[in-house]
């Protein structure tokens, strides 16, 4: 086996504690001998719940030579809330130790940069290989397999049971449900998002009529894996953004039966296609959907896109969003978005709660009638979040994920890390306070008189009395934690680092194999280096007189198996997305390195 750089493990260390151990505080020391796998995630973040998917499997096939701990390292104020994190991670069934970071202070002892980032640390305690973003589980894969041979060998590896140790069971009705819709019965159906079911509540949202689906994850006509939105088809059935599974099912509420009308029950990666037949197209993580336009309209989190599905033709296709994430207005196609996750009709509107920039969002048809255009009511981008009132450029919100269309023309917010619902009124152009003291709100509908809001971390629904008075509350602020990068001014370096997998190459058979794309917050941070390109090596330019913003970093890289012998080898993508705070200051680096896979050595 090739020799690594052995770079000695930090402490794991964070104010929250611990989860998953049954009370128990773990050290490096208690985990000697067994190949440990540090997932450093926020649970606000789809790319981080993708990694978790993606550990699954690993987790249960290495379960006697692995030990994964999740380290929680909180984006929004809300995540720095030690039962928030509690709740994260029952919400997202996470079966492994988890350590509370609210501090950031693991992060930093490891210099991460990025949700998610993995980080391998050997039998004998050394860091050996660091992975950010999505798609390396068949990397880190393969290096357990050789380090689990290497130190068997050498006889530093412990095999055994590993530290996990399950919550007890809390018995509700609901259990972190999603999204709700209410039937034109007058009953409510709610996918129950934790239970991988969908339920139908009585009139009074309370009495469970029947649940549909197994209670176990799977993509088979009677189990889903993490359903969140529902949405009302013109022949009364009903569509269900089956998240987990990347699916699009389609439920009869006279029969109870289940099919599937869109995805392939895989994750969509970039190179894959965009449009074409429903079934035979990869969609990523769908977490709401509406009827508007004659289509079906999908809030494709995972890609930070909208899609449509066409029931009549039977195929999807990208309607708005480059995958870049951010917030960036204009025609459909140029738009930005980070994890669109609540969708609601108006009209010749479709709002859009745009989680990730804490933002509301709205599409409409182009005045020349060619297309769609994409604008912001409320929201400023990735790091700008609270809760204020007042005039809607002014305005903060902090991760929404829910938008419901009130009559008079105005849209109630789910408001999910502030617990309030919030509502924006278009004619005015004011954001206001409708309820607070609601605990992760993630979707409402409306019913006669009244707003149903689902209370996602209380379990249930809860009635509210439309207001006719706003609720007063005191104005507050915040931008992320993460401390910023001091830069020198001028030429910055960036070094995105990518070393494929042991096996495997880079995929050049279709033209170049690695993409960079960098912008900044403000633009005018950058006098020379943003846009897209091939090299994972690029000179920016600072502008003089901007002395901080933020640097957004998108990487891919695609790698193959390399042995000739392989007749259709199989390759993988590897991406992520950075977003770098940075301040300008004599004496800052002039380089900034950031792990796409390996280690950086710069």
């Amino acid at each position: 086996m090739a020799s690594r750089a052995r770079v000695r493990a930090p402490e794991l260390i964070g104010k929250g504690g611990w989860l998953n151990t049954g009370n128990k505080d773990l050290t490096l020391s208690d985990l000697r001998g067994r190949i440990v796998i540090l997932d450093f995630w926020t649970f606000c973040c789809v790319n981080c719940l993708h990694v978790l998917d993606e550990l699954r499997e690993l987790e249960e096939r290495h379960r006697d030579t692995v030990v994964i701990i999740g380290v929680h390292s909180p984006k929004f104020v809300h995540e720095a809330e030690h039962q928030a994190v509690v709740d994260a991670v029952e919400r997202y069934g996470v079966e492994h130790p988890v350590l509370d970071d609210p501090e950031l202070a693991t992060w930093k002892q490891y210099a991460v940069r990025a949700w998610p980032t993995l980080v391998v640390i050997d039998p004998e305690g050394y860091v050996v290989a660091q992975h950010a973003g999505e798609g390396h589980a068949h990397a880190i894969e393969k290096l357990v397999e050789e380090l689990a041979a290497e130190h068997e060998q050498k006889g530093t590896l412990r095999r055994g049971d590993g530290p996990y140790v399950p919550p007890e069971p809390v018995a509700t009705d609901l259990r972190f449900p999603g999204k709700a819709l209410r039937l034109p019965g007058g009953t409510f159906l709610v996918s129950d998002t934790t239970r991988h079911q969908l339920v139908e509540l009585a009139a009074d949202g309370e009495q469970v009529l029947r649940r549909i689906g197994s209670g176990e994850r799977g993509f088979t006509p009677d189990a889903f894996n993490e359903p969140q939105g529902l949405a009302l088809l013109p022949d009364g059935k009903v569509a269900v953004a089956d998240t987990v599974n990347h699916a699009i099912r389609v439920f009869d509420p006279g029969t109870g039966t289940v099919e599937t009308v869109a995805g392939t029950g895989r994750q969509w990666w970039q190179g894959s296609p965009t449009s074409g037949p429903a079934r035979a197209v990869d969609l990523s993580s769908p977490w709401d959907i509406a009827w508007w336009q004659d289509r079906l309209w999908i809030a494709m989190a995972g890609v930070h896109q909208l899609w449509t599905y066409d029931p009549a033709a039977g195929t999807v296709e990208v309607a708005a969003g480059t995958t870049n994430e951010g917030l960036v207005d204009g025609p459909a196609a140029e738009a930005w978005f980070a994890q669109p996750s609540g969708l609601a009709a108006a009209g010749d509107r479709l709002w859009i709660a745009d989680s990730e920039t804490s933002a509301v969002r709205w599409v409409e048809p182009a005045e020349d009638g060619d297309g769609y255009v994409v604008r912001t009511a409320v929201g400023t981008g990735l790091f700008d979040f609270g809760h204020r009132d007042g005039a809607a450029d002014q305005a903060l919100l902090q991760h929404p994920l829910g938008v419901t269309a009130l009559p008079d023309g105005s849209v109630a917010i789910s408001d999910t890390y502030n617990h309030a619902l919030r509502r924006f009124d278009p004619a005015s152009g004011e954001v206001t306070t409708l309820a607070t003291d609601l605990r992760e709100p993630s979707a409402a509908v409306l019913a006669d008189d009244d707003i149903v809001v689902v209370e996602s971390a209380r379990h249930r629904l809860t009635r509210l009395r439309l207001p006719e008075e706003a609720v007063r509350v005191e104005s507050v602020a915040h931008r992320t934690q993460r401390a910023a990068t001091e830069v020198a001014p001028g030429r910055l370096r960036l070094d995105v680092v990518f070393q494929a997998p042991a096996g495997q190459k880079l995929d050049t058979r279709y033209g170049p194999s690695t993409r960079l794309l960098v912008s900044a917050t403000p633009p005018e941070l950058l006098a020379d280096g943003a846009g897209a390109g091939s090299d994972l090596t690029r000179d920016l330019v600072l502008a003089d007189g901007v002395t901080e913003g933020v640097l957004h970093v998108s990487a891919m890289a695609a790698s193959c198996d390399d042995a000739p012998d392989i007749e259709y080898p199989a390759c993988h993508v590897h991406q992520q997305d950075w977003g770098v705070p940075v301040r300008v200051v004599d004496g800052g680096v002039a380089r900034l390195g950031l792990v796409l896979a390996g280690l950086d050595a710069g």
